[in-house]
């Protein structure tokens, strides 16, 4: 209990909540998120419908129009889409969907970058030529392009019913292999200046085995970047997410994500069902800028260069 308490002083301490609290748009970002997070991992109570039970569709109630407008029924407060299911419901399941891939992806990608960009970085010679230049290459093409052609290869492999069964599993490696290198060069990057310091000639001189003085030694001191790239990167990853599935290659339509509800709307947009495509829109959007409102106070904050500390 001591030491709980030792750390949650610290804590209301410290100079990141002081400098948080100081700043409204981190703080309304910060509560939007979380609400968005807790109501779309709660989805199972806070959905009005099961969309995933088939036995609760109505396919008579299609393209039903919120409750707000003629025609509108008060038990769909959004409306419906093309298969009958409560669009509130769906949204709420589907933005799980997105985070789940947003961040299962971000995990993936930071943990190949952080040990690509260790071993190249403080290893040097060859193998950080070729793992660099591996880099730059994928670098050179956009990331969606890289994770259109990783969905497709995976489609023509595993077969489109195997793919679809595991969509999520699927969306989170193939963005997460599209998407490393932003950390590989970043964690490079901050190892060669790290190499060079006291502490890590102090480290060599005593005997530490290399490995050792990579993970316990340097990767503590090059994670202020990596904090930074993860957070934009979890909007990058989700917008991947939403742009593959409504080119196809992502989450199927039986299986809703705010991509592929997206996508399931785009056809029905101009014939008067807008509910299906502008709501989904709207979270996936709010969702994104959310995130990436955060991501800007944490890269301001850790840079003294852009934020001036109290």
């Amino acid at each position: 209990m001591n030491i709980l308490a030792m750390n949650w002083r610290r804590f209301r301490e410290s100079q990141a909540l002081y400098a948080f609290l100081r700043d409204p748009v981190a703080i309304g970002s910060f509560t939007i998120l979380v609400v968005l997070t807790l109501v779309s991992f709660l989805a199972p109570w806070t959905a009005q419908h099961n969309v995933y039970d088939t036995a609760t569709l109505e396919l008579l109630d299609a393209h039903t129009p919120p409750a707000w407008l003629d025609q509108g029924l008060e038990r769909y407060p959004l409306g419906t889409d093309d298969q009958g299911r409560d669009l509130f419901s769906s949204i709420i399941f589907g933005m799980r969907t997105s985070l789940l891939i947003g961040l299962g992806a971000v995990a993936l990608q930071a943990f190949l970058g952080i040990c690509i960009g260790l071993i190249s970085g403080y290893t040097g010679g060859r193998l950080d030529t070729l793992l660099m230049r591996v880099a730059d290459v994928q670098l050179s093409f956009s990331t969606l392009m890289v994770a259109i052609f990783i969905s497709a290869i995976f489609e023509a492999v595993l077969g489109v019913g195997f793919f679809e069964r595991y969509a999520v599993l699927l969306l989170v490696v193939i963005i997460g292999l599209a998407e490393w290198p932003q950390y590989a060069r970043t964690v490079r990057a901050s190892v060669l200046a790290e190499k060079k310091k006291e502490y890590v000639e102090a480290a060599r001189v005593i005997g530490l085995p290399a490995s050792r003085i990579m993970w316990r030694q340097i990767l503590p001191n090059a994670l202020s970047p990596v904090l930074v790239i993860s957070t934009v990167q979890v909007a990058n990853a989700i917008m991947s997410e939403a742009a593959l599935s409504f080119l196809g290659l992502g989450m199927p339509v039986t299986q809703p994500s705010l991509g592929s509800l997206i996508k399931s709307g785009f056809t029905y947009i101009f014939s008067g069902s807008w509910w299906i495509t502008l709501f989904p829109g709207i979270t996936l959007v709010t969702l994104i800028l959310v995130i990436n409102l955060l991501g800007d106070w944490l890269r301001d904050y850790l840079n003294p260069k852009l934020y001036k500390h109290m």
